[in-house]
Formats: C-alpha cells, sequence, structure tokens
C-alpha cells in the first residue's frame, strides 16, 4: 500500500546555491526591551578609565563579598563522588526541601503544615530564572478580555520587566518613591487595571531602596492577588540581610489572613529566595520556590522543560546552608559595621538614610550618570545609575535619574575606602 505525499513536506524548487541569503525572524518583544542594565553601564564608561593611583572598587553589582561559610565546602567535599554524574531531579530532593521548609517555619514562626514540604516547595538555581519563569507560568492569552498585565515595582530588578514582556504581557510600572515610602502604592491600582493582572512582583526588602514592606501592605498584596485572580511572586532574596528587626514575609503574612479568619493558606502566593546573599554564595546557584500547592505543580511541568537543575552536591550543601543561621548572624554584623561606617562618613548628605534591608545605598546626587562616570574616573568607584532601574513616565520624568546604587558588598577592611571617595 502506498501512502500518499504530505503536501506540507512538498518542495517544487530549491534555493540556488550562493543566492541571497534570508536572515532568521527573532522575537520581537526582545526589540522592546532595554539594554541590561550592566551592559548599559559598560556603555556609558567605555571611554572612562580610572586614574592610574586608584585602586578601583566595584560596587555596582549585589555580588557578596564576604567569605562563604566554611559549611559549603564541607558539605560539597562530603558528597559522594557518584552524583556529579546524576541528573537532578526538577522537584529537588526530600532532604533539600526539608531544610527549606524547616528553614521557613523557624524563620517565620509557620506551623509545619503552613507551607506542604513535598506539594510547596521547588529549587531553583538562584532566584533570577525561577523571577522570569514564573511569568510564563502566570501569564494568558488574555485576561478580561484584554492583554495580561504584570505590575513591577519602579524602580526595579531588571528581569521583571524582561519576564513580562517575552511572555506577552504589558509591563505595568508602580512607582515606588521616596514619597510612598519607596515600595508602590497599592491602594493607588485602579480596579480596570487589576481585572487584567495576570502577575504582580513585588521585592522586600526592595532592590535597590532597602524598604521594607510591613505585614499589614503584604497582607493586603495577598488579598488583592486572591480578589483579582492573579499570582503574587514575592521576591525576598535580601530577607536575611536587615538592619534593626526582621522583615515579615509572604508566609506571614499569608498566616496572618488565615488566622483572620480569612483562610485559604498560601493561595495566589509565590516566594522567591536564594543563597546569594543569605550565605554569601552566589556561585553556587541555588535558591527555591515556595506556596500554593496548585501554582507549584504546573510550575514542576514548565520546568521540566526549561530548567537545568543545581547539582545533586550542591543540593546537599543547600541543604545544610539552609539548615544554619549562625553563618547568617556574622554576615548581618559585618553589613551593619559598613553601613555604620557610611552614616557617619556620609552625615545625611545625598539623601542618605540607613535601609531597613539588603545591602544597597540609593543615593540622590542630581545627576545619576555624569555621577558614576565622575566616580569612576575621578575615585575609581563604579556604581550603577538610578535611571538604569525605572521606566520613564510618560512626561519624560524618570524618578530614578537623580541616584545611584551603591552596593556595599565589599570586605569591611576595603568599604572605608569607598566611603571617602
Amino acid at each position: 500500500m502506498e501512502l500518499a505525499a504530505d503536501p506540507r513536506l512538498s518542495v517544487t524548487t530549491h534555493p540556488v546555491v550562493g543566492g541571497p541569503t534570508v536572515g532568521p525572524s527573532l522575537n520581537g518583544r526582545l526589540g522592546g526591551l532595554s539594554d541590561y542594565p550592566f551592559t548599559r553601564l559598560a556603555a556609558l564608561l567605555a571611554d572612562v578609565a580610572p586614574r592610574s593611583n586608584t585602586t578601583p572598587l566595584m560596587l555596582s553589582i549585589g555580588e557578596p563579598q564576604h567569605e562563604p561559610p566554611t559549611l559549603l565546602a564541607q558539605a560539597l567535599a562530603a558528597a559522594p563522588l557518584a552524583d556529579w554524574g546524576k541528573y537532578p531531579p526538577t522537584i529537588g530532593t526530600a532532604p533539600f526541601r526539608a531544610a527549606v521548609h524547616g528553614w521557613l517555619c523557624r524563620r517565620y514562626g509557620l506551623p509545619a503544615s503552613f507551607v506542604d514540604v513535598d506539594k510547596g516547595i521547588l529549587p531553583a538555581t538562584g532566584t533570577r530564572e525561577a523571577l522570569f519563569q514564573v511569568a510564563l507560568l502566570a501569564t494568558p492569552q488574555r485576561k478580561d478580555g484584554r492583554q495580561p498585565a504584570v505590575l513591577i515595582p519602579n524602580p526595579f530588578y531588571a528581569v521583571y520587566e524582561g519576564a513580562a514582556a517575552l511572555a506577552g504581557a504589558e509591563p505595568v510600572f508602580m512607582p515606588a518613591t521616596r514619597e510612598t515610602g519607596f515600595l508602590p502604592d497599592l491602594d493607588a491600582l485602579a480596579p480596570e487595571l487589576l481585572a487584567r493582572t495576570a502577575l504582580m512582583y513585588l521585592c522586600t526588602p526592595s532592590n535597590p531602596q532597602g524598604a521594607v514592606a510591613d505585614l499589614a501592605y503584604l497582607k493586603k498584596a495577598i488579598t488583592l492577588a486572591r480578589a483579582y485572580g492573579f499570582v503574587l511572586a514575592l521576591d525576598e532574596c535580601y530577607a536575611e540581610i536587615w538592619d534593626k528587626a526582621p522583615p515579615p514575609g509572604g508566609f506571614e503574612a499569608a498566616l496572618s489572613l488565615e488566622n483572620d479568619g480569612a483562610g485559604q493558606g498560601t493561595a495566589n502566593l509565590l516566594v522567591f529566595n536564594s543563597l546569594s546573599k543569605r550565605s554569601s554564595a552566589a556561585g553556587l546557584r541555588s535558591g527555591f520556590i515556595a506556596g500554593d500547592p496548585a501554582l507549584i505543580q504546573p510550575f514542576t511541568r514548565l520546568r521540566s522543560y526549561a530548567l537545568a537543575g543545581n547539582a545533586l552536591p550542591a543540593l546537599a550543601a543547600a541543604a545544610a546552608l539552609w539548615g544554619d543561621d549562625v553563618h547568617v548572624e556574622e554576615n548581618r554584623r559585618l553589613y551593619r559595621q559598613k553601613i555604620d561606617a557610611a552614616e557617619a562618613a556620609l552625615k545625611g548628605r545625598y539623601g542618605f538614610y540607613r535601609p531597613a534591608g539588603g545591602f544597597f545605598l540609593w543615593l540622590e546626587v542630581g545627576d545619576g550618570e555624569a555621577a558614576t562616570r565622575k566616580l569612576w574616573g575621578e575615585a575609581g568607584v563604579r556604581v550603577l545609575p538610578g535611571a538604569y532601574f525605572t521606566r520613564s513616565e510618560p512626561d519624560g520624568s524618570n524618578a530614578g535619574r537623580p541616584f545611584i546604587r551603591v552596593a556595599w558588598c565589599t570586605t569591611l577592611k576595603r568599604w572605608p575606602a569607598p566611603v571617602r571617595r
């Protein structure tokens, strides 16, 4: 029996070898994105070189330079060699999930049943890729008959915007200025916008301003997510770097709602965290996603296609780090000493304030780009212009333009130098 040829595969003529080349058609959504902040910074400083008598200090990137805990090396060394030859499961390992679960319960005073240790936790290779993928999970083709919106604080972590745009949503920026306490004003969000919202990103402590959302604020955000049917993605990767008091978390707020009689557990909520800041282990690329099992299940399916997971020894090391709080207390002590030094040196200049959390200074210098060029050329200090974290308003104003972000990640020994400069 002869099978009929598939007309879709029928080719009557072939292109001429050596003929004109037709370029590939790429994803047009990429065109709407600006260059990544560090790409823009490299272009801004391309024609500027520090003076020869200065030792460059890189305060532009939030890469902790405290020595990682010895526990990390010990755990990696203890891993069986054979584990490096195995593919890691998308859901991680039971010891990893148990360690994350234990930390969540310890840190936020949660009952053991509040976050499902088997159905409510996933490993992440840091939070960056997970925060990107959550937009792919949460964004439908249409919401309320219109293009879905993804709500993003302004200033913001650039990954939020890229994720929203490439998921086919409209990124909508929520001002987070000094007037709003450096957090978005949730009461200012129009019902018409919320009705088509698929995802809201919130970061607490915020990057770059270091503002902490209190329990009432987080409860309001969760309540909005449930009322309008969107996913609330809480980026809590700076939650363990705090000044006076530990920041409340999304699960703490969800538990408080339950205690108020609102119920619904972790519904609509996903929390993201990592060891990069908490344990000065950015190179380990280990974090987690936790929350609503009804979201974790499809997220697991999505990630089974897209995830390059943590190696089994890395998961074992991560479990050891989540199980230890002593090294984190030492980390906080070092960061406090550096902010003390900055406070004493700056004496309120450039709008200095002690951030409640995180490890950035958000300094008002008049013109962030000009100040960045001057600091690099004259003092050898590399920072980031505030405008690279913000989107301009329709009238052309940009709330980040007068600012620079300074990451106080350098060692305590080196910290006095950039403050003086």
